[in-house]
């Protein structure tokens, strides 16, 4: 027998039930983004009806963490786009080594691997000493897997390619430790990293800092949402402090938009006022 589908009418239900129940808002993401993961979940499981769907994402704290985690988007890897990390490298944290400390907000960190990115390259700058990243998503699920610092060994040739790729000089082996099928990252790297949920839709400013990476996230707000977001990081964002995005993401067309540069080749502006 065929599940019936999930309708916009149910989307909607269940995003109200998200912000009333959990305080998760979810209504400026795309919808049809959401209904197509929503959809495929509900498929997955088997749910026997819309309501008894609804009923155990609401009463079942373990699949309620299940349901945010299917519908939020957890794609990332280590150096994702090593040109963009070897920009980071050469131009944008020597210039940051200057200030007597460094804090950096990731947002949308996923499980995790980009942090890990950064805290290499800060290391190997010799800049990690004086500096912090905030890692922050709103999935508490990927920032619990974050937190324990270890990949699977079976990615570690394209993330040694990528590093290289990135500028990275030295043996990618010496940051991890393989046990079986995982690599266990060095605890140096993650000490300066606190990983903490966050909501971007709903939750305000926390600090000040040299530079943001929001990369591939904004691409699933509407546009509204997208404003709201980028209003958010300006007003945490120092003078001179980098904004980076993603390759698919602008602050072009924003209010933000005439304080900031753009520095060539890359998806980073810096605040010029």
């Amino acid at each position: 027998m065929d599940l019936p589908l999930i309708t916009d009418q149910h989307v909607e239900i269940l995003l109200s039930d998200l912000l009333e129940q959990y305080g998760y808002d979810f209504t400026g993401y795309s919808k049809a983004s959401l209904k197509r993961r929503i959809a495929r979940l509900y498929s997955l499981d088997k749910a026997l009806s819309f309501a008894e769907f609804r009923y155990k994402i609401l009463d079942d704290q373990v699949y309620f963490k299940r349901f945010v985690e299917q519908i939020t988007v957890n794609v990332t890897e280590m150096f994702r786009d090593p040109s963009f990390f070897r920009t980071l490298r050469e131009d944008v944290l020597p210039k940051l080594g200057t200030y007597p400390f460094i804090r950096i907000w990731l947002a949308g960190c996923s499980t995790g691997e980009e942090a890990y990115s950064i805290s290499i390259i800060l290391k190997e700058l010799n800049l990690l000493h004086k500096s912090l990243i905030y890692a922050t998503d709103l999935n508490p699920t990927v920032l619990e897997k974050a937190g324990q610092s270890m990949f699977a060994m079976s990615q570690m040739k394209q993330y040694s390619e990528n590093y290289i790729l990135s500028g990275g000089k030295n043996d990618f082996s010496s940051y991890y430790t393989a046990s079986y099928s995982l690599a266990k990252f060095n605890d140096d790297l993650k000490q300066k990293i606190i990983f903490s949920t966050h909501n971007l839709v709903s939750d305000h400013s926390f600090n000040e800092f040299q530079l943001i990476l929001c990369r591939n996230v904004l691409i699933y707000f509407d546009r509204d949402l997208q404003h709201k977001v980028l209003d958010l990081f300006d007003s945490s964002l120092e003078d001179l402090g980098y904004l980076a995005l993603g390759s698919k993401e602008t602050i072009e067309f924003s209010r933000i938009t005439p304080k900031y540069k753009r520095l060539a080749g890359q998806k980073i502006w810096r605040k010029v006022g």
